[in-house]
């Protein structure tokens, strides 16, 4: 994939408002990650504007981390929106093979067709309806096990499929990507992953869903790589990761993406 930075460049200029239903964990340090990286967040989730909301946002992403069947009407009534007015949303599945609520919740809104589903290999599989070894939110699975579900996944919806973890996998059901950029301190920082979907929203805003999702997760590894060298530990790592959010420049991101075809 060619000069990943463009897709970079073009969220930075569009710098879209994006919706944002997602835990009470992720709220802060999402909202930062996503300012420093140039777009525009917006946590709204309440039922009685999810939905009117949603029509004047231009992207959406749901992350089912704390729901609760009030937050799950919200959730559906924000998708359908965006995909009546084709306009991107993702869909954030974590610890969907917990509970039942999870599961009726994530096949409800997977009905939905979201542009992009993100999540890590145990999430993947089990919204797929495969066996999964997740401990909650944590994968028990490796990314290359839930390639399949993710392939699946893609063609059920129309959309992409993104499983994340040391190196990233993203297909559309038929092509599919490789990301190896990230940093091992980036798990031990609560809430990076919800904040991630949020820049995949972000990036796909007047892109195509498959190369913006790639390049959103390698600006979101570089970045982490980048942190490292600035940081002695987690508490460390995220100020440091903001920064480099911000700092990024195309140029860097086109040089330094490590993204193969798989």
């Amino acid at each position: 994939m060619d000069d990943i930075g463009t897709y970079l460049t073009k969220m930075r200029s569009t710098a879209p408002l994006v919706q944002n239903i997602t835990n009470y964990v992720a709220m802060n340090i999402m909202a930062n990650v996503m300012l420093a990286a140039g777009a525009s967040p917006a946590m709204v989730h309440a039922r009685e504007e999810a939905g009117e909301f949603a029509a004047i946002a231009q992207a959406l992403s749901v992350n089912i981390g704390t729901l609760d069947p009030e937050w799950v009407s919200a959730m559906e009534e924000a998708a359908g929106v965006m995909a009546a007015a084709g306009k991107p949303w993702v869909l954030d599945p974590v610890a969907i093979g917990a509970t039942t609520l999870r599961q009726d919740a994530g096949a409800r809104l997977l009905a939905l067709k979201p542009t992009v589903i993100r999540g890590n290999a145990s999430e993947i599989m089990a919204l797929a309806g495969a066996d999964a070894a997740g401990r909650g939110a944590d994968a028990a699975d490796a990314v290359s096990a839930a390639e399949a579900a993710a392939r699946d996944l893609a063609g059920r919806t129309g959309g992409v499929a993104a499983v994340t973890g040391p190196v990233d996998y993203v297909t559309d059901g038929s092509e599919g990507w490789r990301i190896a950029n990230g940093a091992p301190v980036m798990p031990q920082v609560t809430a990076l992953g919800c904040s991630l979907t949020g820049i995949v929203a972000a990036f796909a805003v007047d892109q195509p869903a498959l190369a913006a999702t790639v390049a959103a997760l390698a600006y979101y590894g570089l970045a982490g790589e980048q942190a490292v060298g600035l940081s002695t530990g987690p508490g460390s790592f995220q100020p440091a990761f903001l920064d480099a959010l911000a700092a990024m420049t195309p140029e860097t991101l086109t040089a330094g993406a490590r993204v193969t075809r798989a």
